[in-house]
Formats: C-alpha cells, sequence, structure tokens
C-alpha cells in the first residue's frame, strides 16, 4: 500500500492504495467520500465522474496513483461555503433534473465543467456534453432545462418531471 496525498475538495487530504486502486473507489472507501457513484466500472455510464485538476473525469477509469498531488473536487465539494447548494445543484432540484438521483452527481460534475468552458451552453450543446452520462429515469428534458438555468437562459416550456 502507497500512501497517496491530494487536495479535495479544498482541504489537503491523505490515504493509502494499492497500485491498482481506483480513484472512484479512493473516494468512497479510502477518504469515506460516498458521493461519487460508480454505477458500471466501465466508464460508460459517467455516474463516477469528478474534477481532476479542474477537468471532468470518469474516476473509475484513473488510477488513484495518477492523482498524486491532484486538486479533485467532488459533488461534495460543489456546495457552496456556506452548505447551501450551488446554482447547478439548485437548478437540478427546481427543475427536477433527477429522479431517483444515482445519476445526479456525475451529471452536476459534467455540467459544471461545461458551464466553466462555456457559460451560456445551447441545448443542443448541452445534450451533446452529457452524451457520457446515462440516466435511466429523467428522460435527460429536465436535465438539460436545469443546465440552461443555471447558465441564466430560458428554459422553454414543454416536458416536465411529470409528463
Amino acid at each position: 500500500m502507497t500512501k497517496l496525498t491530494m487536495t479535495v475538495n479544498g482541504r489537503k487530504m491523505s490515504g493509502h492504495a494499492e497500485g491498482r486502486t481506483l480513484l472512484s473507489d479512493f473516494l468512497r472507501q479510502e477518504l469515506e467520500l460516498t458521493g461519487t457513484h460508480v454505477g458500471c466500472d466501465t466508464s460508460q455510464c459517467g455516474a463516477c465522474t469528478v474534477h481532476v485538476d479542474g477537468l471532468a473525469v470518469k474516476s473509475c477509469a484513473v488510477l488513484a496513483m495518477e492523482c498524486e498531488g491532484a486538486e479533485v473536487t467532488t459533488i461534495e465539494g460543489m456546495a457552496n461555503k456556506d452548505g447551501s447548494l450551488s446554482v447547478l445543484q439548485q437548478a437540478f432540484q427546481d427543475h427536477h433534473g433527477l429522479q431517483c438521483g444515482f445519476c445526479t452527481p456525475g451529471m452536476v460534475m459534467s455540467a459544471s465543467a461545461l458551464l466553466k468552458d462555456n457559460p451560456r451552453p445551447s441545448e443542443a450543446e448541452i445534450r451533446h456534453h452529457l452524451e457520457g452520462n446515462i440516466c435511466r429515469c429523467t428522460g435527460y428534458h429536465n436535465i438539460v432545462k436545469a443546465v440552461l438555468a443555471a447558465s441564466g437562459q430560458p428554459v422553454p416550456e414543454g416536458v416536465t418531471a411529470t409528463e
């Protein structure tokens, strides 16, 4: 086991990992940050998306060792300093961008990376960017509406959480 140190959600944290330990497992098991979900272990679903040095990555496809000294942000680090929901998290709640909630951490992390690079994406750009994240409940319409709302753009009428 090797001792790893990284800055996670603004705090320097350390833990031990084998060379084959995935970042998702290290975060969940060693650092006890269970907001990062693992849905497939094959980097297909995106539920495990986190930011490493500012880039959105699927943590089930990254070795923990690769993140030695890195800046890592998980869903737990997305809230405001006072613990309230971020604008994006609040938009997911307000626009029913979640149902069971399993994909939500990865969706929020992916969407926040998009908004960082493109503060006012079109609906098509949002849909394209979220192609690497699977949601089996919502049908994506309300997720797209949430991202549009978080970007300060008008949210189209139409599909609602109950349709």
